[in-house]
């Protein structure tokens, strides 16, 4: 019998790093990707070392279109079939959009939308054939339009919808599909993006430990969307009594505030 994984991608950092602990303590041989190789390498010791079967390390740029192709063959090569993907890997980019670099903006979707899109779609015959989950890490920003990042909130909408959809595609055979969609997190995401965290975010982040242990019950469960921390849960109520025009100004008025 071919053996089975739990594969993370942004494995290196923040939630991913943390996704990895919680899927490890709960028996799951995990393949874990990132850029990063001294980190991902670090982290499968640290599996390891607590009793945990080795994880394989992919390290991988999901920038690069032939991504999806070099993670199938690392598997294979490995004899291992994918129970569970967790598409954790993303960033943004804070600042007007006209006035960031091009270039860019477009790793954010080539990372954000490619790479999640192109491996929910790889191993889903796989996810299938194992009866396992598919766990799609969005955002908060994916029910918001976002003046001041403007590309990342898309790519968060597209998640979000994404996600939806293959749940109603894959819930007839059996797989468990959830979208994780946090408010601000601790993490080195805001130093990446150029983000500086102000009163909403101290307000309203959870640590990645806990968004973690969540995001894990939430997939077990079978839950459409987990929602860290009771302040998030409440914004996409929030969003029903206000009208779009006064969102819009309101996102815009905030990030645009604290760059």
């Amino acid at each position: 019998m071919t053996e089975r994984v739990t594969l993370i991608t942004g494995a290196s950092a923040g939630i991913g790093t943390e996704l990895a602990r919680v899927f490890a303590s709960h028996g799951h041989r995990l393949a874990l990707v990132a850029r990063r190789a001294d980190r991902l390498e670090a982290l499968a010791a640290e599996i390891t070392a607590a009793g945990g079967t080795a994880p394989i390390v992919i390290p991988c740029d999901l920038v690069q279109p032939d991504s999806g192709d070099r993670i199938a063959e690392a598997l294979a090569a490995a004899g291992l079939e994918v129970e569970y993907v967790v598409n954790n890997a993303g960033f943004g980019l804070f600042g007007r959009a006209v006035q960031r670099d091009r270039s860019d903006q477009l790793d954010m979707i080539a990372v954000n939308i490619h790479a999640l899109t192109d491996l929910s779609l790889r191993f889903s015959d796989q996810l299938i054939r194992n009866r396992g989950g598919l766990l799609n890490v969005g955002s908060i920003a994916g029910f918001l339009p976002g003046p001041g990042m403007a590309v990342y909130y898309a790519t968060k909408a597209f998640v979000l919808s994404f996600t939806e959809a293959m749940r109603a595609e894959l819930a007839p055979h059996g797989v468990r599909v959830t979208v994780l969609c946090p408010g601000p997190v601790p993490s080195e995401f805001q130093a990446r993006a150029g983000f500086r965290p102000g009163f909403d975010s101290a307000v309203l982040k959870v640590l990645p430990a806990d968004v973690a242990q969540q995001a894990y019950r939430g997939l077990m469960a079978n839950k459409r969307a987990v929602m860290p921390g009771l302040g998030i849960k409440i914004v996409p109520f929030l969003l029903r009594l206000f009208p779009r025009s006064f969102i819009l100004g309101a996102v815009g008025r905030l990030q645009l505030r604290q760059r």
